[in-house]
């Protein structure tokens, strides 16, 4: 019988916060369901286990101002320490073999510790299979001025321990020519398999459009508050626009990341002070954010660097048409319709694209019957494309 499929979610299930990593992980999970056992490594036992239910709770039940770190209950930490210190079975053990005919090997779609890569080669050997890992992007390597210190700090070495793995799906070919790029440049000449998998989507049921038919439409924009999605030069480009008599409302969600996010969140403090139309929202729970879509005329993504860019792939999911950049991951996404293009995004090119869509309804409606037209592939369409792909690969020794 063949060991069991491992999906590796040691970081999600000790957090409920809601940031794209984790909205990915708990996305292929569920559309796992059934063919893979999530696990976790256990820091106080020392071992690999499968989640237990207040993990489970984590997993499914999300809260949109969480933090990002991981989070231990002292009785988990104390259960732990005593599991550990009385020498208990091998936890995964208890999984047992998977059904005759399904598929065993190791998922790992987060961005895992120090501790949790050092912890890797005892789930490997629990698995038996393939060992697959999925890569978001380098951009702590492209723009570490733009990303919190310790990410930066920690990103070489994580590029390092994804030699592990026998395969890496990145999620887009940017991705995959980040991370191809940063092994021919250490000269790494014995590599796993690299291969571009863009993301799956799954929206809620189809629901009525309500975009705002008053005199001032809602721009929606939706990402983190921090340095590299750019908010700082698309709050300077409503001013300006503000200031000519535009009327519209910029709408902010996402989670804001006070390291590198300060600067935009000041700005942001100075125009609401100033009673400029512009309110930020935090994160948002999946059924706020649908209907936060749905209200909006269009919606802008700023952004400078992505891996994939998720808001713009659900905007246009929704018929809402985006404004983003045109190269990179963006670019990917917008080469297929319903994108209006920054070739950079400066706050002088974001106020003429911001007007642009404001002042030209026939422009708008044929951007929107272009993203209306868009098809993205279902999480579990990605979820069997990633199987699909592991069972090509051969596990390397």
């Amino acid at each position: 019988m063949p060991a069991p499929l491992l999906l590796d979610l040691s970081h999600t299930s000790h957090t409920r916060a809601r940031t794209g990593v984790q909205r990915v992980s708990r996305a292929l999970r569920r559309a796992l369901a059934g063919r893979a056992a999530a696990v976790c490594f256990d820091p106080f036992q020392g071992r690999w286990r499968p989640i237990e239910d207040w993990e489970e709770a984590n997993l499914s039940s999300e809260d949109p101002s969480a933090r990002r770190a991981a989070r231990w209950p002292l009785a988990a930490r104390v259960r732990g320490r005593l599991r550990r210190w009385r020498g208990r079975p091998d936890p995964l053990a208890s999984l047992g073999p998977a059904p005759e005919g399904a598929q065993g090997g190791v998922i790992a779609p987060e961005i895992f510790s120090p501790a949790v890569a050092a912890a890797l080669p005892s789930l490997f050997a629990a698995a038996g299979g393939p060992r697959v890992a999925l890569f978001h992007d380098a951009i702590a390597l492209r723009f570490p001025e733009l990303t919190p210190r310790a990410t930066v700090a920690r990103f070489p070495g994580y590029l390092r321990e994804l030699l592990l793995f026998d395969g890496v799906a990145a999620v887009s070919v940017a991705s995959r020519d980040s991370l191809v790029g940063y092994w021919d440049w250490l000269g790494v000449s014995r590599r796993p398999s690299v291969v571009s998998m863009p993301l799956g989507l799954d929206l809620p049921a189809p629901g009525p459009s309500a975009p705002t038919r008053s005199a001032a439409p809602t721009v929606l924009c939706v990402g983190s508050i921090e340095a590299r999605k750019n908010h700082a030069a698309l709050l300077d480009a409503c001013e300006s626009l503000w200031s000519r008599g535009v009327a519209f409302r910029l709408r902010l969600v996402g989670l804001a990341n006070p390291e590198t996010g300060g600067p935009a969140l000041r700005r942001l403090a100075e125009l609401e002070a100033a009673g400029r139309d512009v309110t930020f929202e935090g994160a948002q729970s999946d059924e706020a954010l649908d209907a936060a879509y749905r209200a909006c005329a269009f919606t802008v993504y700023p952004s400078l660097a992505e891996g994939f860019g998720l808001p713009v792939a659900e905007s246009l999911a929704r018929g809402k048409p985006c404004i983003c950049r045109t190269d990179g991951a963006l670019g990917e996404i917008a080469r297929g319709g319903g994108c209006l293009g920054l070739g950079s995004a400066g706050s002088t090119q974001i106020a003429a694209a911001v007007a642009r869509l404001l002042e030209s309804p026939a422009e708008l409606s044929s951007l929107e019957e272009a993203a209306r037209a868009r098809r993205f592939r279902t999480w579990a369409e990605y979820a069997s494309e990633l199987l699909a792909w592991m069972g090509s690969l051969g596990r390397r020794a």
